[in-house]
């Protein structure tokens, strides 16, 4: 009987790792593979748009771990001179702490998504003041894509159908902990700025779901590649997550259900979006 010895050097360990891979949803470096199969999509407790669960079909895909960052969208502007639809209009939405209401504010965008003299857009912060337009143009340079509603609340559930209300479990702030950059107080009269975030902030300073992902609740709305409302497949684009304007017992946003509708030309400070790749 002949015996074979194999020699273990690190390079056949790295082979060997890639080959069997492992179980469950997996990571690629900025992106997570999201387990495909049947999945249930909506909530029985939750606002009428999110009503009833529905069940839906999957094929895997890779969801990226943050939003697309400052950083991100700079490196698409600069390869191809894109103007986002906030510079042609003039003006997009800015929320006004002092007038505690949304305003159209003239000359904001996404390298200054509060308006002129405001704070610079930070590179390592999601990028905002982007339309669902703006997004399918940074995916076509990028050759991704934008995720399904299905995909994306597919993903908030932790890829495995999971019932809690966020991410993470079902309290807000689970060990008095935040868990997201939500609004902290009662919106919008005060903020208590218990997290120091008045606005967005870093897309990995707070912890990641179970399965890897960034931002899943709060910091920013991200556009999805659904209608709103089936009977209307043009007007509006929904959106998924909540942002840091939402708090609890008014937006209910950063529950993993729910959803918001905005028409695609709309630019925003606290709506961004994250990208699939098949």
């Amino acid at each position: 009987m002949v015996k074979i010895k194999f020699k273990l050097t690190l390079p056949f360990i790295i082979l060997l790792s890639i080959l069997i891979g492992c179980e469950g949803n997996q990571s690629n470096e900025d992106f997570i593979l999201i387990n495909g199969g049947t999945v249930d999509i909506g909530s029985e407790n939750g606002l009428p748009s999110e009503l009833p669960i529905k069940k839906y079909s999957l094929e895997p895909f890779y969801l990226a771990t943050h939003p697309v960052t400052v950083r991100q969208f700079r490196e698409f502007i600069q390869a191809t001179d894109y103007i986002t639809e906030a510079e042609k209009y003039g003006d997009a939405g800015v929320f006004s702490y002092e007038q505690k209401r949304w305003l159209l504010k003239k000359g904001a965008y996404w390298e200054y998504p509060s308006g002129p003299n405001q704070q610079k857009a930070i590179d390592d912060h999601p990028v905002t003041q982007v339309s669902w337009n703006d997004a399918i143009a940074y995916t076509q340079w990028k050759g991704e894509r934008l995720p399904t509603e299905v995909e994306w609340e597919h993903a908030a559930r932790n890829g495995n159908n999971s019932r809690t209300k966020y991410p993470w479990g079902d309290e807000i702030k689970p060990d008095g902990m935040h868990r997201a950059n939500v609004w902290q107080g009662e919106f919008p009269f005060f903020n208590e700025n218990q997290d120091g975030f008045l606005r967005t902030s870093s897309v990995k300073q707070f912890p990641p779901s179970p399965i890897g992902l960034y931002d899943m609740a709060g910091n920013v709305w991200e556009w999805t590649d659904s209608s709103f409302n089936d009977e209307n497949l043009t007007v509006m684009k929904t959106i998924k997550g909540g942002s840091f304007l939402c708090e609890p017992d008014f937006c209910h946003g950063f529950r993993v259900s729910s959803r918001m509708g905005t028409t695609p030309d709309t630019s925003l400070m606290h709506t961004g979006f994250r990208t699939v790749k098949n």
